[in-house]
């Protein structure tokens, strides 16, 4: 089964009193257009917009109905956001958060291990509103690396450090973890990270790795043996997450988390956490009519 997404388009309720008194739209149920404002009127839509994608890659159809449940949870995370008052990019990284808490995404807890046995996590969100960015790569011991990129983000909105210092907006390996624990991000030790399924997978790819080393096989054959065992066991290569949110004025969002290749070499980071990359997100002006948000994901290049 090849990906998986989910969307809520209707948020009823969102509005306040005063807004239930202006007329109701027809179109309830998308993202409100654009409208001719003054310049000191805010865009109000009639309802908000939050998508999330498990990620793309082979998605075993034993577990369709988890990957459905998450992409589920995950969007009503957004939502209560949303319904609460909070702005697209706080919705965005608690849909994330959901995400990455699922042991069946290739994000946070059960990501991919790299060729020590290790966890190593890529993640960045965007702003549409400010267009400020935040990202961290190749991250050990965080449970949801996407806390710390949007914490980087919110740091880097307050302006400058002591001494005219410029504030960080990606950060990686070790001081991405520090950084964090610093500000509050909760740690998680990187076995406790894994589960029996990104252990099992793990377990498999090192045998096969292995094998090939040993036999000398042709690139081909190697390919069609790995395509083989990874539909048989339902685990083959899962990317990125992510998702994009329209709050109730109008602002956009965007977030990716991902725990990269399979048995990466430790460090490697990925397109996740690369600005203009991973995601992007940027709010209709005066130069630009429409509002844009992109969550980005991609099976790897055998």
């Amino acid at each position: 089964m090849i990906g998986f997404s989910s969307y809520a388009g209707v948020m009823e309720n969102l509005l306040n009193s005063a807004e239930e008194q202006q007329p109701s739209s027809p179109l309830a149920n998308s993202v409100c257009s654009q409208q001719e404002l003054s310049k000191n009127q805010q865009l109000k839509c009639a309802g908000g917009f939050v998508l999330v994608h498990a990620g793309a890659g082979y998605h075993s159809e034993s577990k369709a109905k988890e990957y459905k449940h998450v992409c589920k949870r995950a969007c009503q995370r957004a939502v209560d956001q949303l319904r609460a008052g909070a702005l697209a990019v706080e919705a965005v990284a608690a849909a994330l958060v959901e995400l990455e808490d699922s042991p069946f995404t290739n994000a946070g807890m059960g990501s991919n291990l790299n060729l020590s046995g290790d966890i190593e996590c890529d993640a960045s969100i965007m702003d549409g509103r400010s267009l400020h960015y935040g990202a961290v790569g190749a991250i050990n011991g965080i449970k949801n690396p996407v806390l710390a990129a949007n914490r980087l983000l919110s740091e880097a909105q307050k302006g400058k450090l002591s001494a005219g210092r410029i504030p960080p907006c990606f950060l990686v390996g070790r001081g991405a973890h520090d950084w964090a624990v610093t500000h509050g991000i909760p740690s998680c030790p990187s076995e406790k990270m894994a589960t029996k399924f990104s252990l099992s997978a793990y377990k498999r790819n090192k045998r096969k790795m292995e094998l090939a080393e040993k036999m000398d096989m042709e690139h081909n054959q190697t390919k069609r043996r790995r395509q083989s065992s990874e539909n048989e066991n339902g685990s083959g290569c899962l990317d990125t997450v992510g998702a994009v949110v329209v709050d109730l004025e109008g602002n956009v969002a965007a977030a990716v988390s991902s725990g990269g290749l399979a048995m990466k070499h430790p460090g490697r980071v990925g397109q996740a956490a690369h600005y203009g990359c991973g995601c992007w997100a940027e709010n209709a002006c005066n130069m630009n009519p429409y509002s844009t948000a992109v969550s980005t994901s991609a099976i790897p290049a055998e």
